[in-house]
């Protein structure tokens, strides 16, 4: 078969039939062409913003309709790690690279069981997956985990939107019949993420060990150390590469619900307490403020990562205020006080500390440089710190992995002056 007749199916039918030439390339070109039917036969999708924008596009997930908090997220890869990272819940997700989905989707780069966000938006799927640990396909698993979600939209004009009015409540409607007055009419219905607990929803039911560590790529398995530190992580909303990262470094965690009492958490006798990412608005979670509060009093090592770093904050009678768009990205510079030095973090928050309300035994030890906002403190008199952004990354770089070092530096120290 010549190159012309090779790559034919870019322009003829989708019934088109392929001479018996060579079996292995006759299989590849079938499924090529299946994929074009599929593409000639498109499920109509549309958003619908509260300010009444409405993008007209086509479904590339599940079909129905779903309404959230519209924001838009800069990364250009870890699209897998982004859709089942906890903090999401509740937020429709823009990604603003244009191409989402070339490396398909495997069951390891995940951040929790299921998929969390409650919508994806995105410009372009491409047609084919190319990777050597891809098991299924973006669309094929958003339509299992039962997630809408449009493509073919405007994501530039969407991100300007949003950067300019502030996130926005959307719905995303996919199918056959769709109404765009009745779509804007629910966005307009969505109460907004102020006020709302979401921790409790997202959070385990259970009380459950974790010691699996990091994946290593080389041998295609996780790594276990040797334990040395007890910890109890409050889960939030916990990413599952936090509690690898920890596990990594020698940690036993026993993972509690959010609403578990300090005097629970404190009966286990840990070494170190964390406190985890989530999503929702930090000031509604008054369980947690209350045991964050409870356990600072024992000068326990704790260390907060995105809401558990403002959760730490309101128990010291800081305030949080709901940020404009929030930070959403991989690529968010931030001042390292401590060292001068200017690292690269990954960031996923829509609410933030207010910096002037910390008290007088905190210092601010990170600062972002994209607009000021705190990023991490530490308490002076005691070993507690904490880091708005998310030093795990995944995705994102791991410029600030550094802090779980200092987590477990804090551990080692207590467990000295315990001693003496």
């Amino acid at each position: 078969m010549d190159r012309k007749a090779r790559y034919a199916y870019h322009s003829v039918p989708p019934t088109i039939l392929i001479p018996k030439v060579h079996e292995p390339l006759n299989a590849g070109l079938r499924t090529l062409l299946h994929l074009k039917a599929a593409f000639l036969m498109r499920t109509p999708a549309l958003l619908a913003l509260e300010d009444g924008s409405v993008f007209h596009g086509h479904a590339v997930g599940a079909h129905g309709e779903t309404v959230g908090e519209v924001v838009f997220n800069t990364s250009m890869t870890g699209y897998q790690e982004i859709l089942t990272d906890p903090s999401y819940s509740r937020q429709i997700v823009t990604l603003t690279y244009p191409h989402i989905g070339n490396t398909g989707t495997n069951p390891v780069d995940v951040e929790s069981d299921r998929v969390h966000a409650a919508g994806l938006i995105v410009r372009d799927v491409p047609r084919l997956a190319s990777n050597w640990r891809s098991v299924e396909p973006l669309p094929a698993y958003l339509q299992r985990q039962d997630i809408v979600a449009i493509a073919g939209i405007d994501t530039r004009r969407l991100t300007r939107i949003l950067r300019e009015k502030g996130a926005l409540a959307g719905c995303i409607v996919a199918g056959e019949s769709i109404d765009a007055e009745a779509a804007l009419a629910k966005a307009r219905a969505f109460p907004g993420l102020n006020g709302m607990d979401l921790a409790k929803v997202v959070s385990t039911t259970k009380t459950f060990q974790w010691s699996e560590g990091v994946y290593d790529l080389d041998k295609t398995a996780f790594y276990n150390a040797p334990k040395r530190f007890r910890v109890v992580a409050y889960d939030f909303g916990v990413k599952q590469n936090i509690l690898r990262l920890l596990a990594s470094r020698g940690c036993d965690i026993t993972v509690v619900p959010a609403q578990t009492p300090a005097k629970d958490v404190l009966a286990m006798n840990p070494d170190g307490v964390f406190l985890a990412n989530g999503p929702g608005d930090p000031a509604a979670c008054d369980y947690a403020i209350d045991a964050t509060r409870e356990i600072l009093e024992t000068r326990l090592p704790l260390f907060g990562i995105c809401l558990g770093h403002q959760i730490m904050a309101l128990a010291l009678g800081a305030t949080t205020l709901k940020m404009k768009f929030g930070h959403h990205g991989a690529n968010h510079p931030v001042k390292d006080h401590d060292s001068g030095r200017v690292l690269i973090s990954s960031q996923n928050h829509g609410f933030a500390v207010d910096a002037s309300t910390l008290p007088a035994n905190v210092r601010v030890t990170h600062t972002s440089l994209f607009d000021g906002s705190l990023q991490g403190f530490a308490l002076t008199d005691r070993p507690a710190f904490c880091f708005q952004g998310h030093p795990e990354a995944s995705p994102g770089p791991q410029d600030l992995d550094y802090l779980f070092d200092q987590f477990i530096a804090s551990m080692e120290q207590h467990g000295k002056t315990k001693a003496s």
